[in-house]
């Protein structure tokens, strides 16, 4: 039987250097966890897993980007004005 994940997927957890973030996988091998300030970041397990903690707060809300198609779109009607 497979060992069940040290941290369950969507789990919220700080590390010292990258701050808190979200778990994206975790397997027994390797954990990925999504930091809200400097991204996507993929450790060994072993060697993460002291310096890993689980926090208890709410997931940020995604950031919304407006799309290229928008912002081309604008930019020759504000330049018109």
């Amino acid at each position: 039987m497979a060992a069940k994940p040290a941290f369950a997927t969507g789990a919220q957890v700080e590390h010292p250097k990258f701050g808190p973030g979200s778990v994206m996988t975790c397997t027994d091998q390797h954990i990925v966890i999504k930091f809200d300030e400097s991204g996507e970041r993929k450790f060994v397990l072993e060697i993460a897993l002291p310096s890993i903690k689980k926090i208890d707060r709410q997931p940020p809300a995604d950031k919304k980007r407006a799309s290229k198609k928008k912002a081309a779109a604008a930019a020759p009607a504000a330049a018109a004005n």
